[in-house]
């Protein structure tokens, strides 16, 4: 590993450190004594920072110094691939992909964001217009796309995206896959929540029907390397489990 890229790392590590426990660089520079000028310069991996002055930023962090300065071959693994999230709407992927991305210091894509990109389109009128066959073409390319530029990055997927082997298929090959499960009635929950029930809105039975595309991708949501549950758990708490299975 080279100089830069060790520095960088423990950068990594202190910054992961204080969004997962929610302290600003201010907080910790005042319980450590060390600067705030000398943290930013740390977490950005630019700062050779000496071993006196780690070792208060680790006491302060309530952490052992081994822990920010280890060589860890995980790391390269992690950073190997970017990281995916697959799991239907509600399963809490922008949420959690967004401050995982902050968390790990990597860029955020939302796909569907992307495919409307792609189409030029929203995404109803895409369905709209050109139909389920179509979208799915969109978004293998909106995927190629985004897999080309970003060697590291969080990607929240469509929910349906495992649906369609070819661009499943590519994801699984590029990506580290993670399933983000939750409870039919999680998911409902969330939905009605965020205020769109897209797209449910108008049927009667949508508890009933996200059951039953659960039921239907359940096995395919499972060819992910890794899943993580949910329900009922907070997303600092879902955060942090998904930070601790990750390879």
């Amino acid at each position: 590993m080279t100089e830069t890229l060790y520095l960088s790392r423990l950068g990594d590590r202190v910054r992961a450190w204080r969004a997962e426990n929610g302290m600003t660089r201010k907080t910790l520079s005042k319980a450590s004594g060390v600067s705030e000028r000398y943290l930013a310069q740390l977490e950005a991996g630019e700062g050779n920072i000496s071993v006196l002055l780690l070792r208060k930023v680790a006491r302060a962090m309530g952490v052992p110094v081994e822990s920010l300065v280890r060589e860890d071959p995980k790391d390269e693994a992690r950073d190997a691939k970017p990281i995916a999230l697959l799991g239907l709407r509600g399963a809490g992927k922008s949420t959690l992909g967004g401050k995982l991305a902050q968390v790990l210091g990597v860029s955020f894509v939302e796909l569907d964001r992307e495919v409307e990109k792609e189409a030029g389109a929203r995404l109803g009128e895409v369905f709209a217009m050109y139909g389920q066959d179509a979208f799915h073409r969109f978004e293998r390319r909106a995927l190629e796309r985004v897999l080309d530029s970003h060697e590291r990055a969080v990607i929240a997927t469509g929910g349906s995206l495992v649906t369609d082997p070819s661009s499943y298929g590519l994801l699984l090959e590029r990506c580290f896959c993670v399933w983000l499960k939750a409870s039919p009635q999680e998911h409902m929950s969330r939905v009605i929540a965020q205020g769109d029930m897209r797209p449910f809105k108008g049927r009667s039975a949508a508890l009933d029907e996200i059951r039953k595309l659960l039921a239907d991708r359940d096995r395919l949501y499972a060819r992910a390397p890794l899943t993580v549950d949910t329900s009922g758990k907070s997303v600092r708490q879902t955060l942090q489990e998904l930070r601790k299975a990750l390879p």
